[in-house]
């Protein structure tokens, strides 16, 4: 007899929600849920692909431990005992911040490691933590906590009132949102012109969104903190905001001012590849809508000017009115208060210390996956010996990935928290595989966090798994529980310790129930309260509509007197280095990335239909680009940069405009061939090989992806 299960898709942002239709723990179908509450029926590619992840011959469902045969399978005791005393010695002998970790993208998207891996965090207590945020979101986490305080007040834009969206280096229609949770993305999107709204898509190529957009600005790779300066120049110099409202709820308007004022529409237009006309229209038409709300994104956080672009994108909604403000930017309301969470763990803030070897600084705690080979590799105390990964895959992800990949070769000691042998793990001296996300409980504290609608939904497991299977949660307990008592009593009180540190294992369900009680809509302790808790969320099979965003400013603005912070002089300062830009010498070709609604960075190419059909790893270059260089759409060509180098295939195309080429991230798994088999067989380059790690943005250490000169020339 079929089972049905309503869930939440946990592979993206969009937090789709799903009917999973299961036979004795087979899968049966995959389907869109029409009345899932926030993605209304909207679907992706990647949901039906859960099936195929979850049947996968390639994932493990065992622990295993690497020898100098290859890798063998090992009994979670035995493996999790052996890991928690190397730890323990290498800490010993060479301090705590010997041991790193790394936390790929996934772990947002699964509460059970997201909260249990702050208990894992404080027991090896070393500062080298590194995260994916650091290849395209620091910079966005950054102007957030300066104009506002706090990492996570971070602003979303309401687009289901909005009437002008005027989206910077986005690409919902395939990401389906990033730090913002656009379920029903297509609908939404098409919402806005439906009502008389207006949408502008402001990128280097015709991406998969333009088709929704009233009007497309291909502007040149790096242009976007030039072009917002030139728009707040415009509305201050043709007095198109309310100047009284403005400054009584923020501090720092003269120094905007002051940095706006040297960049004209005429001083930056041909810099940025925009007109003069185009620019001005653009900053009276946004100025003058009766709501509108800019957004930008990957295509913003990672070129040289990531940090100071996304923080006069903040000013640019707060000066115009359109802060706080239905149809502007507006902050969640979430059943968890992910803010109180961020407080209690010590994440909400940036710049308090830095790398080792180059100074890089953090950003909520966590430095930037750029530096971890040459803190690897440059010896001293607090060089990095041990590594956990989880879910993550940093010789694909991060910038400078052979001399990673080199460097993981060396560590002491290596584990991850994986399903598979990728180009990371592989080095690992100890995989642990966890539960696959349709078995087990699902609850997005996180992208509940950053959605146009406040919504709540509960998944329960589709499916069981295997009785000697372990999810995050207890792995990462057992690894963190088993470290504290070794510190305090050794080995001896490690293993008589067991039975009571199984007991005490807190339950998953039980934390988020506390955290849903306490939350915005809470019932609080009493058993008999009419708020919110996880079991009334558990009764609504197709989530709960906790209605609109609404006015949070003076919860979520921690600055004095709840003042935005408009002029924050480190990031204002930054303006002098984009007016050099603005006059150096372009280079013939720049390379930025893209993005594939079949592709989730590194790890859906083992989905045979995510990467069935043509070649989507190839490099696309403007036709008159291709002829000017004598190269012909198919051949093969040598794309080269003070990087490194790549091949790729070469696809002609007048979607990215003259000077840019496009070639996208997460591909290049010749090394796992024999692990990853149907992705091993998939072409196309590691797009971070290309990418020079030593190139960062200033002020959060981001690397510089998008805007990278290269040269591309056909391979002999």
């Amino acid at each position: 007899m079929s089972e049905v299960v309503h869930r939440t898709c946990h592979l993206c942002e969009a937090m789709c929600g799903l009917v999973v239709e299961t036979q004795s723990d087979r899968i049966v179908e995959i389907r869109p849920d029409a009345d899932d509450v926030f993605s209304r029926g909207h679907i992706c590619p990647k949901a039906f692909a859960l099936a195929e992840l979850y049947t996968d011959p390639d994932r493990l469902r065992s622990p295993v431990r690497r020898t100098a045969s290859g890798f063998v399978p090992v009994d979670w005791e035995e493996a999790l005992s052996d890991i928690v005393s190397k730890l323990y010695a290498i800490q010993s002998e060479h301090g705590r911040s010997s041991i790193a970790t790394y936390v790929g993208n996934p772990v947002a998207h699964n509460h059970e490691a997201l909260l249990m891996g702050q208990l894992f965090a404080r027991a090896l207590g070393s500062k080298n933590r590194f995260d994916a945020n650091s290849q395209d979101a620091n910079p966005k986490l950054y102007a957030s906590h300066a104009a506002y305080g706090e990492l996570t007040s971070i602003t979303i834009p309401d687009v289901d009132r909005t009437s002008f969206f005027l989206i910077l280096g986005a690409n919902p229609i395939a990401s389906g949102g990033s730090v913002m949770s656009l379920g029903d993305v297509r609908g939404r999107m098409r919402g806005i012109r439906e009502r008389g709204g207006r949408v502008v898509l402001v990128d280097p190529r015709r991406t998969e969104t333009a088709p929704f957009a009233d009007q497309h600005l291909a502007i040149r790779p790096g242009g976007d903190a030039a072009l917002v300066l030139a728009l707040l120049e415009v509305i201050f110099a043709e007095g198109l905001f309310d100047e009284r409202s403005v400054r009584r709820t923020t501090r720092g308007l003269d120094a905007l001012k002051a940095a706006a004022a040297p960049f004209t529409p005429e001083r930056v237009a041909s810099a940025i590849g925009l007109s003069s006309h185009a620019i001005r229209a653009l900053a009276r038409d946004f100025a003058r809508a009766p709501s509108a709300v800019a957004y930008g994104r990957v295509g913003v956080c990672t070129n040289e000017f990531g940090a100071i672009a996304s923080y006069l994108i903040e000013a640019l909604n707060v000066v115009t009115g359109n802060f706080d403000k239905a149809g502007g930017a507006m902050f969640a309301s979430p059943a968890i208060d992910l803010s109180a969470l961020a407080r209690r763990f010590g994440v909400g803030g940036a710049g308090r210390f830095r790398t080792r070897v180059r100074g890089l600084p953090e950003v909520g705690g966590m430095f930037p996956a750029t530096a971890m080979a040459e803190e690897m590799e440059t010896p001293g105390r607090g060089q990095i010996r041990g590594l956990v990964t989880m879910a993550g895959n940093p010789v694909l992800s991060v910038p400078g990935s052979e001399r990673l990949d080199r460097a993981l070769g060396k560590l002491d000691l290596m584990v991850s928290i994986d399903l598979y042998i990728n180009e990371t793990t592989r080095h690992a001296h100890y995989i642990l595989p966890p539960r696959f996300g349709l078995e087990r409980d699902h609850y997005d504290v996180l992208f509940h966090a950053l959605a146009v609608r406040n919504t709540a939904k509960w998944s329960s497991r589709a499916v069981n798994a295997e009785p000697s299977s372990l999810s995050e949660w207890t792995i990462l307990y057992e690894l963190a529980t088993r470290l504290f008592v070794r510190r305090v009593g050794g080995v001896g009180l490690e293993r008589w310790s067991s039975p009571m540190r199984r007991a005490l294992e807190p339950s998953p369900k039980r934390v988020l129930d506390a955290l849903i009680r306490f939350g915005p809509y809470g019932s609080g302790i009493s058993p008999f309260g009419r708020g919110l808790t996880l079991a009334k969320i558990e009764q609504a099979p197709h989530g709960l509509d906790l209605g609109p965003l609404v006015p949070m400013r003076r919860a979520r603005v921690s600055h004095v007197g709840g003042l935005v912070e408009l002029g924050h002089v480190g990031l204002l300062s930054d303006a002098a280095r984009v007016s050099q830009w603005l006059d150096a010498p372009r280079p013939p070709l720049v390379l930025i990335g893209r993005r594939h609604l079949r592709s989730n960075n590194s790890w859906m190419h083992n989905a045979p239909s995510l990467v069935s059909g043509k070649d989507r790893a190839t490099l696309l270059m403007h036709p008159d680009d291709a002829a000017e260089r004598g190269l012909q759409r198919g051949i093969r060509v040598h794309v080269s940069s003070a990087g490194g180098r790549v091949e790729a295939k070469l696809e002609v195309s007048d979607s990215v405009a003259r000077g840019v080429v496009s070639l996208p991230h997460g591909f290049g798994h010749g090394l796992v061939q024999s692990t990853m088999r149907v992705a091993g067989a998939v072409l196309g380059p590691n797009a971070n090989a290309v990418i020079d790690a030593g190139v960062v943005e200033p002020l959060t250490g981001t690397a510089v992806l998008n805007g990278v000169p290269v040269d591309v020339r056909a391979l002999a």
